[in-house]
């Protein structure tokens, strides 16, 4: 045989085979009885995880507006993974709460292991069965109402130079107005490293700590994770033996190094009685006699989970009440212009029913992607019933949901009333499986009593002080940005900041 043919045929063989290899599991969910969204090898079906020219939570949606109608769950594949997507908010509810058991665990946390990232490992979004159970029933009780309160003047204060630093950047501000992801990010920078650390990150000075720049870098994802998330899909078992962290080690270090720094000094002089997270932490380490590693982990929880989403959460907020004069005119009259204690806060209906429609609008929590830890039977329209098993993947529309028309009236727009009480309120959207804007059911997110009130803080500061444009550089669509795994608005939010008389 010809040396350049049987090299050609055996290339030939290989790509074959390789085919083979991709496609091998399209037809899972067919032999099933389920029906399979459109699919390619390398992709599966969601291309836009490779191809990046929009945000993948695109995909999703296609998948979900093209079967809603005619069943209640349908088959894809993430590469050549098969999992099932739910496309009803009853099955939504009872993978998030009624049927937990079945649904205890994130996939996420198959992609990382203590060894390899220290803190994603340790954060209770990751960890799984009794590991969850416990870390959670240990944090919990350091997010109180009462521990809240009582940095509440914390947060107060830190409102207070917020905005003054408004102030300062709008005057400094160019015709494309000031960057709010950024203002807002400073905010809850400063509030959290306080109401945490009792430490100031000088966010608002022209010379922040070192701890801005890196939690800027904790949430990017670095080409080698995303990368490996997708050879772990392509074969799963290379989890078992390989992994790579979402922290780089530079900020891992950063952190461990700053939690040993803050432990020392408020054990050598700080006040005791201080009743802040920290000083929690330090009561937890002498009743349990936690480790360093754990120590530092349950701290970094806190820290980690209350900057980006929260600042995004206000950020879009300001957003929306920019493009809504009315509404953010309606707000301005219920805040009023006393001072309000947390009580108080807590009282102001319309500031709760326009960050729960944010929260619908831009959810943080894009799509649910739930391990199956107890065997479950779905049942599709046309009666055919499919069992997932432990290990199987269950994903679940979170945007879908939220921008559905059938379910929401015009969903992009901003219509905060829906969530007032006179209409039902939140509960009702939450107990139809309707909204995640904090997820649900047992695992809800563990500091959303913190961030409602680290962001109803700054919003009753900010529109008592400011009426917000929205500067024509930002879009006037809903579009999410191609790449970040949180809703966040493509291009960027710029506002306008006109001082109230």
């Amino acid at each position: 045989m010809c040396p350049i043919f049987a090299t050609l045929l055996a290339l030939a063989v290989l790509a074959a085979l390789i085919y083979v290899f991709l496609i091998w599991n399209f037809n899972y969910w067919q032999k099933r009885g389920i029906k399979t969204a459109k699919s390619s090898p390398f992709v599966g079906s969601f291309p836009s995880i490779f191809t990046q020219k929009r945000n993948v939570v695109y995909d999703i949606d296609d998948i979900y507006r093209k079967y809603k109608n005619t069943d209640n769950i349908v088959g894809v594949m993430n590469t050549r993974v098969p999992q099932l997507m739910v496309l009803t908010p009853e099955y939504a509810h009872q993978v998030f709460v009624t049927e937990f058991r079945s649904f205890h665990d994130n996939e996420f946390g198959r992609f990382t292991n203590e060894k390899t990232d220290k803190i994603l490992s340790n954060n209770p979004f990751i960890l799984t069965g009794e590991q969850w159970k416990e870390r959670r029933a240990e944090i919990t009780p350091g997010l109180s109402a009462n521990r809240i309160n009582a940095v509440y003047p914390v947060t107060k204060s830190v409102c207070h130079k917020f905005v003054e630093y408004i102030n300062r950047q709008r005057q400094m501000a160019s015709t494309d107005g000031v960057d709010a992801k950024q203002l807002c990010l400073s905010y809850t920078t400063e509030v959290v490293s306080d109401c945490v650390l009792g430490i100031s990150a000088q966010s608002f000075t022209e010379k922040p700590m070192p701890l801005v720049g890196m939690i800027k870098r904790v949430f990017e994802q670095s080409f080698g994770f995303i990368l490996f998330q997708t050879m772990a899909n392509f074969w799963p078992p290379i989890s078992k033996f390989f992994s790579v962290p979402l922290f780089s080690k530079e900020v891992e270090e950063f952190f461990f190094d700053l939690m040993d720094k803050c432990i020392s000094l408020r054990r050598q002089s700080g006040p005791r009685d201080r009743l802040d997270f920290l000083n929690y932490i330090l009561q937890l380490q002498d009743k349990k006699e936690l480790n360093v590693l754990e120590v530092t982990s349950h701290t970094i929880t806190f820290l980690t989970d209350g900057f980006e989403t929260t600042a995004l959460v206000i950020a879009h907020t300001l957003l929306l009440l920019g493009r809504n004069p009315e509404a953010q005119q309606k707000l301005f009259e219920e805040v009023g212009t006393s001072p309000l204690d947390f009580e108080q806060l807590s009282e102001l209906p319309f500031l709760d029913a326009c960050i729960h429609e944010t929260l619908r609008i831009f959810s943080p929590l894009l799509v649910a992607r739930k391990l199956v830890t107890e065997p479950f039977d779905f049942v599709n329209k046309d009666g055919v019933s499919v069992r997932v098993l432990p290990g199987d993947v269950v994903i679940v529309p979170v945007h879908s949901l939220h921008h559905d028309p059938d379910f929401y009236e015009q969903p992009e727009e901003f219509m905060p009333e829906r969530f007032l009480e006179a209409n039902g309120g939140v509960r009702k959207y939450r107990d139809q499986g309707l909204y995640f804007g904090f997820g649900s059911g047992p695992r809800v997110c563990l500091g959303m009593r913190f961030a409602l009130t680290q962001t109803k803080a700054a919003l009753v500061e900010v529109v008592r002080h400011f009426n917000i444009k929205v500067n024509p550089r930002t879009r006037k669509d809903n579009r999410l940005d191609d790449t970040f795994f949180m809703a966040t608005l493509k291009g960027g939010i710029w506002l306008d900041f006109e001082q109230r008389a």
